[in-house]
């Protein structure tokens, strides 16, 4: 994979493409632009995607299911954009299958044990109570849905956090947690629609 000093002129572009995108997104979002966040959205998705690619993702296993799960997260980003029940439960699937390929992905690259068990008990107890923070909010067919996909989040940070204990990187828990507060942020706007803007 290539490293942060490694990085070539077009990757450069294109990781400033998903920063100008995600700031375009808030600001589009803020000013209730519709067409804006759709671009927005779709530009700086398909941008992790390449970003993904030319960083070498397709040279390695590890790289093979870690885009794996970006093909499913940048569909899960896009059913995102439908207004509807059966558009958020399609995103919340894709999201699903997303973080089962990295949890793959993450044992495929080397997990410590040791590790894992460490973060298992935190991670674990956050989302006991994100789970029963949210319940009261949540119609009844979404109980079951939301949980589960409480539950495979937590387990795919787990196994982020039992990368770094085999010699992996801190930017793979780091990126997993933040993913994390991401989607508890986006179920927080769906389903408890908090005064404050979420997204931002």
């Amino acid at each position: 994979m290539t490293t942060l000093t490694g990085i070539s002129p077009v990757t450069r572009i294109l990781i400033a493409a998903v920063a100008i995108s995600c700031v375009s997104l808030i600001f589009c979002q803020l000013a209730d632009i519709r067409s804006g966040v759709i671009a927005s959205k779709f530009v700086a998705s398909t941008a992790f995607l390449a970003v993904a690619i030319l960083s070498g993702a397709l040279q390695s296993r590890y790289g093979q299911v870690l885009l794996a799960g970006l093909v499913f997260s940048w569909f899960g980003d896009m059913f995102l954009l439908g207004t509807t029940r059966p558009f958020f439960l399609a995103g919340l699937v894709s999201f699903l299958f997303g973080h089962i390929a990295y949890v793959v992905a993450f044992s495929v690259h080397g997990l410590n044990v040791k590790w894992s068990m460490s973060a298992f008990v935190p991670v674990a107890a956050l989302s006991v109570f994100v789970i029963v923070w949210l319940i009261p909010f949540l119609p009844e067919d979404m109980i079951v849905p939301v949980s589960t996909y409480t539950v495979v989040i937590s387990l795919m940070v787990i196994t982020a956090l039992g990368t770094k204990g085999a010699g992996g990187t801190l930017l793979i828990p780091a990126g997993a947690t933040l993913f994390y507060f991401s989607d508890l942020s986006v179920a927080a706007g769906q389903f408890i629609e908090p005064v404050f803007p979420n997204y931002v």
